[in-house]
């Protein structure tokens, strides 16, 4: 929900009633991931997707009658499934669908999770997708430090269970589900289409989504590669800061898509950002000077960052890599360089090499082999079983 948030807390905040439709399982060659989401309110209009047009249709009507019927629904779109092509899902994989209204002030929980994404505070939303009769759609929203909303009528242990896991998946930023003993037991996962029954062996399934800050992207070297990258690191969802320590080139109007251009010494640069880096952060050092690469580098293949990139010629890698082996660095940590950056597409263009850069960290942080598809027989999507957050690095 964390892309259509902004337009969420527009409709709550002027007491618009709607509903949101959010993947909450996937399977196969399903065409979005779990947390992907479509809302749409009382008149009809609809903002969001859940599978990039296979099923939207479907879904747009399921929000339609749960505004109606103020009742949440589990629903699974699947290939196997009789009315498969009536509802265009022909990629052979499976989703998982949870359809919830909302009514502004309604639900302590929902409405506290709606404020925390439209500021911007990072926030764990933990809502039941399947368990007893009438807990369908509970919510609580966990942050840092503390939690809104409640689970009526059940164990205080079980809540506690759920907020010490939401917190734990909030903190590496991860959205999955989790699935609950009554008495707050972890359970096996066991999502159904059917919720009418209610849950199975008195279970409690949780569908968690974590809101955390956008990935970082810090691009050192303000040339003109740089402003190619700059814009696609923004496409791709990542704030992108450029540094250089040369002002005439650090300028804002140069890189106007910037989130951040600041002046500085590379290496001093990073260490003033130690705290603010995790495993989603991508480095791209595109100066390919000595320098500044060195004192850079020698920092940033020792930090627990998702990706380090760095531009040059053959030659210049491995003069470069000589000249870390004298600051002291192993073999180990110079092998998670990736230089020269980028898949080799012929690029020329520096829109060209941005696009070569880009492919190389979507298939580093995504498990992907880098061929065309039409070389493989495979699974399209190769994290379907890998964790959605932390380091991606690939030797």
């Amino acid at each position: 929900m964390q892309d259509i948030a902004e337009q969420l807390r527009a409709w709550h905040a002027a007491g618009r009633p709607f509903a949101v439709a959010t993947v909450v399982g996937v399977s196969g060659s399903a065409p979005r991931d779990p947390g992907a989401a479509l809302a749409v309110n009382d008149v009809g209009e609809a903002i969001g997707s859940v599978s990039g047009g296979c099923v939207e249709g479907a879904v747009y009507e399921l929000c339609r009658a749960a505004l109606e019927t103020g009742r949440p629904v589990l629903e699974r779109f699947g290939y196997s499934d009789e009315d498969a092509f009536a509802v265009g899902l022909t990629c052979g994989g499976v989703l998982e669908v949870f359809v919830q209204p909302v009514v502004p002030g309604g639900d302590a929980g929902l409405d506290a999770g709606i404020a925390h994404l439209g500021a911007g505070t990072p926030v764990a939303l933990a809502r039941v997708v399947d368990g007893p009769a009438g807990l369908l759609g509970a919510t609580v929203a966990v942050t840092g430090g503390g939690h809104d909303g409640s689970l009526p009528s059940l164990t205080g242990e079980l809540e506690r269970s759920l907020v010490a896991q939401a917190r734990a998946m909030l903190d590496a930023g991860r959205t999955g589900t989790v699935t609950l003993a009554l008495d707050g037991r972890p359970c096996t996962p066991a999502i159904s289409a059917d919720t009418s029954a209610g849950s199975v062996g008195g279970t409690v399934t949780f569908f968690v989504e974590s809101f955390v800050p956008k990935p970082r992207m810090l691009v050192f070297g303000a040339i003109d590669f740089a402003a190619a990258v700059v814009r696609i690191g923004t496409f791709l969802g990542y704030r992108v800061t450029v540094c250089d320590a040369r002002p005439v080139f650090a300028t804002a109007r140069r890189f106007p898509e910037a989130d951040e251009v600041v002046v500085d010494w590379p290496h001093r640069y990073l260490d003033s950002q130690l705290d603010r880096l995790d495993g989603r952060t991508v480095i791209c050092v595109l100066t390919h000077d000595a320098k500044f690469d060195i004192p850079l580098l020698e920092r940033a293949l020792r930090l627990p960052v998702g990706f380090v990139g760095a531009m040059g010629s053959r030659r210049t890698h491995l003069e470069r890599n000589a000249k870390l082996r004298e600051t002291g660095l192993t073999e180990a940590e110079i092998a998670l360089l990736h230089s020269p950056i980028g898949l080799d597409l012929g690029a020329r263009t520096p829109e060209e090499t941005a696009v070569a850069i880009a492919a190389e960290i979507v298939a580093g942080r995504r498990g992907g082999g880098c061929l065309p598809l039409s070389a493989g027989t495979g699974p399209i999507h190769h994290d379907l079983e890998r964790p959605r957050s932390g380091a991606f690095r690939v030797a």
